[in-house]
């Protein structure tokens, strides 16, 4: 059995500092650690709310999951379906995952979960068009015969540039979200050696798999504007 990054959702702040919800999703990943003889080697909580899209403790579970090639463990499954910036996380990151409360609940099932939202991403693209096309014969100009949304300069292709550069930096990123913590106690303190070896004896990994080096933790650190 695999090493396992566990995490937890409650929906609100009060559940949050209560451990409403909380302990039994803790109990839940430990015991499917002793089941299966695996070890919870992190854990991180998410506080999601009705308004708010971003997963960011997700993105710092996945992280530490890659680096580590470990398992990320959900106490629940619910609400998921529901849920396309998760399914897409999860999707994209490429980490094995499972369920407590439905341990079959495997990357097949992230996959018919993703198929469902494309499907419904489809049908919204289709009467999209289909608005757009009646507002096209009635004579509303559309895309690029207005002016203002012709894109085909220099400048444009400059943006699109940018943002490509933009997207694999966010990439680079991510990769250490989980360790901005642990950098900004160690740094004032330590060189960029001694949190390298700190981070090796912890069995720590860069996000190519590779032993921390000096070098390493100065580049991920300059990532993170921790000075």
């Amino acid at each position: 059995m695999p090493n396992l990054i566990a995490y937890y959702r409650v929906s609100t702040r009060r559940q949050g500092r209560s451990g409403l919800g909380l302990e039994a999703q803790q109990a839940d990943a430990a015991a499917y650690a002793r089941q299966h003889g695996g070890k919870v080697l992190a854990s991180y909580t998410e506080v999601e709310t009705g308004k708010r899209a971003d997963r960011p403790e997700l993105a710092r579970a996945i992280a530490h999951a890659k680096r580590a090639r470990a398992t990320l463990v959900v106490a629940k499954l619910d609400r998921l379906a529901r849920n396309v910036a998760f399914t897409s996380k999860l999707m994209d990151s490429g980490v094995d995952f499972i369920a407590c409360d439905n341990p079959h609940a495997n990357r097949l099932t992230i996959h018919i979960l993703a198929a469902v939202a494309e499907d419904e991403a489809r049908r919204i693209s289709e009467r999209t068009k289909a608005a757009l096309a009646a507002a096209k014969r009635r004579g509303t100009k559309l895309g690029a015969a207005r002016p203002e949304c012709r894109n085909l300069t220099k400048a444009a292709r400059e943006r699109g540039s940018k943002a490509g550069g933009l997207a694999v930096t966010r990439q680079a990123d991510t990769a250490y979200a989980d360790l901005r913590g642990f950098f900004s106690e160690m740094r004032p303190a330590f060189s960029y050696q001694q949190i390298a070896t700190v981070l090796n004896l912890k069995g720590e990994r860069t996000r190519r798999g590779k032993p921390w080096s000096d070098v390493a933790v100065m580049r991920a650190c300059k990532r993170l504007e921790i000075a």
